[in-house]
């Protein structure tokens, strides 16, 4: 059996020359003949003049919606509490208390209200990890602001050609169908080893291959008395951070440092998230994805570019913000 098509809305100027027939006294059978309307509808639409004395869409119209406002600050209550809690949960429990909601309902709710956010990540910490991280902060709390400005951070991290960074919002109807085109593995990557100061950035270098104990101790070797000079740190009391991957921490890499005499920033575990190079990491994938390198050579070229670009007020800022953490 076919289904019924939908009859599309009378306009409002439509139904007012109905209404002015009706008062010149003509029949509903004419007036459906000349306009060419339903009877039903003629009939219908002088009716609710009649009654309301207009022939505009009324408020309220449409389907009631399933949850009142009470349930409404119930389901906001429940997902206050317990943010993972899911709709199909949230469902099991308005039935348990009587009422009847889909989850598609729920859902679009907590949509209108903005509930739907995907969480911040953030490390994993044992008791051990905090108790280092509050060492940590007691031990540096009275540290004044020219000791961090001192400091030379140190990082590595690994750009992407064709990583997050190069994807955007798109601007669409719903009804619109846009895709963004993948690459296994990225497309392919390279490693950097960079560093910088209160003063600015200082020398970066590209990872040819996996990072070993004896490739981080060449590229210390290589950068980081360039990187002191050229960002002007104390000779004698700059201090050397870095965090505490394996092969920083390794034997080798251990008494190599030795050699060198520096101060070593005593760096807690699981702890990126005090790094201040992390903020110019992303700084750098968003300034060479705006470039669109084409190939691994350019990636290089313009992550090196990119990063003698970042302005000394950046290197500054995020440094400070690791004095306020502290």
């Amino acid at each position: 059996m076919e289904k019924r098509k939908k009859r599309r809305e009378l306009s409002e100027d439509l139904r007012s020359k109905i209404v002015e027939k009706y008062q010149q006294s003509q029949g509903y059978k004419s007036i459906s003949r000349d306009l060419k309307v339903p009877l039903s509808t003629v009939r219908n639409i002088i009716k609710k003049f009649i009654t309301h004395g207009t022939v505009a869409n009324l408020p309220g119209r449409g389907r009631k919606r399933t949850i009142d406002e009470r349930m409404q600050r119930r389901i906001v209550r429940m997902v206050d509490k317990q943010p993972q809690s899911t709709s199909t949960q949230i469902q099991a429990v308005l039935q348990t208390q009587g009422a009847s909601v889909s989850t598609r309902t729920i859902r679009r709710h907590l949509n209108e209200k903005r509930y739907g956010r995907r969480p911040r990540r953030t490390p994993l910490l044992t008791q051990r990890h905090k108790k280092a991280r509050l060492r940590f902060a007691k031990m540096y709390l009275s540290k004044p602001q020219s000791f961090w400005e001192n400091v030379l951070w140190t990082d590595e991290t690994k750009v992407e050609l064709f990583g997050k960074a190069r994807h955007s919002t798109v601007y669409r109807k719903q009804e619109e169908g846009y895709t963004v085109p993948t690459v296994k593995h990225g497309g392919g990557s390279r490693m950097f080893w960079g560093c910088f100061a209160a003063s600015g950035t200082g020398c970066i270098d590209c990872v040819q291959g996996i990072m070993k104990s004896g490739d981080y101790q060449k590229i210390l070797a290589h950068n980081v008395g360039p990187s002191v000079r050229k960002l002007g740190l104390r000779q004698r009391s700059w201090v050397f951070q870095q965090d505490n991957d394996p092969k920083h921490t390794s034997k080798s890499t251990q008494k190599w440092l030795e050699t060198k005499c520096w101060r070593i920033l005593k760096w807690p575990s699981m702890s990126p998230d005090l790094n201040p190079t992390e903020h110019l990491w992303r700084d750098l994938k968003i300034a060479v994805a705006r470039r669109h390198p084409s190939n691994l050579r350019d990636l290089e070229q313009f992550s090196k570019e990119e990063w003698s670009k970042i302005p000394v007020e950046s290197a500054c800022v995020f440094v400070c913000l690791l004095v306020c953490l502290c």
